[in-house]
């Protein structure tokens, strides 16, 4: 393993000789500094400044420096080259300029291959059983950044970004409420869908000891509190149009708030996380709530269509003839005799 390491390493300074002589050669250099062969070490604030920097100079500058970090993911065999252009693509969405963004957007854009973006499916390197564990987090990762960079573009806004001022909050909550239930149902759900891939990380055996590990598991609560907050919004706005919810949009919603609930003891166990921990329990209480506020109404609605069924019968039973009933006929010659 560490004759490996050095391998890598010595690759990653004969690629830094060769890059001097490029046109582009800031760019591609800091994409390399970020996404290191070296073992466990994350990339450094510094470099990670450095690539924000240059990326955010120009449209072009940022399409390049994008597909440089792209071909770095696709090429490497190596799993923590893979986690940290991962981990880059990460920093990037979560503190990058607009510019690096939409470029990440465009590419998401030009993929035809369904939500595999990344290809890092079949990602395996097996030559060690540190290795082998790290290429399920390279992929388990792949999947989880396809998923924030999938939900955010069909809702429209960064989902683990940083936390919102209290103007944009309120700006938020203002256009939640002219949402129609279709699409404030749909949001709920693509925001459970996160939740769920989250759940999904691998095994952390690796982490206690793991520098890089430790980074990934860090950006991870970050977005699992954004995201917390986001749900909280939703969940209030819901609990205020429970009423007037159709029966397909309660069962909907219900189903989707099941799908949440089923999150909760794994994410309670991820996330141990002390700061806003009084939004994390107030999401677990609200959602409990609203799941039974549904029932309630449903059964409601079934009950008084029962009872109206059952009106209804019954003026029906008095416009049935009984035996025994007299009829009278207005012609003479039907009378019985």
């Amino acid at each position: 393993m560490k004759d490996l390491n050095l391998i890598g390493i010595f690759k990653d300074k004969l690629t830094l000789s060769k890059l001097t002589f490029l046109t582009n050669s800031p760019l591609h250099i800091a994409v390399l500094r970020t996404t290191t062969h070296s073992p466990s070490s994350p990339p450094t604030h510094h470099h990670l400044t450095t690539l924000l920097s240059l990326g955010d100079s120009s449209r072009a500058t940022a399409s390049i420096l994008t597909t440089a970090l792209i071909n770095r993911l696709h090429r490497t065999t190596n799993p923590y080259v893979a986690l940290k252009s991962l981990f880059t693509i990460h920093h990037i969405i979560k503190h990058g300029p607009f510019i690096l963004k939409d470029q990440l957007s465009v590419f998401i854009s030009s993929t035809n291959i369904g939500r595999n973006h990344f290809k890092l499916n079949n990602f395996n390197e097996c030559k060690s059983a540190t290795t082998w564990m790290l290429s399920a987090w390279v992929r388990w990762y792949a999947s989880y950044i396809e998923n924030i960079l999938h939900t955010s573009k069909n809702m429209s806004f960064v989902i683990s970004s940083l936390s919102l001022t209290f103007l944009e909050r309120e700006k938020q909550q203002e256009m939640i409420s002219s949402y129609i239930n279709f699409d404030l149902i749909k949001d709920f759900a693509s925001l459970t869908r996160v939740i769920e891939e989250m759940c999904k990380v691998p095994d952390n055996i690796l982490v206690e000891n793991d520098r890089l590990l430790k980074c990934i598991m860090e950006a991870l609560v970050n977005d699992y509190l954004s995201i917390v907050n986001e749900i909280v919004v939703r969940v209030v706005e819901l609990k205020e149009r429970v009423s007037l919810l159709s029966f397909n949009d309660s069962v909907e919603l219900s189903n989707e708030l099941n799908r949440l609930m089923s999150c909760k003891e794994k994410s309670l166990q991820l996330f141990c996380v002390r700061k806003q921990k009084e939004s994390v329990d107030t999401l677990w209480e609200m959602v409990e709530e609203l799941n039974g506020e549904i029932g309630m109404v449903s059964f409601s609605k079934q009950l008084g269509r029962k009872s109206c069924n059952g009106t209804e019968s019954a003026r029906f039973g008095d416009r049935v003839l009984r035996t025994g009933d007299s009829v009278k006929f207005a012609s003479g010659r039907l009378r019985l005799k």
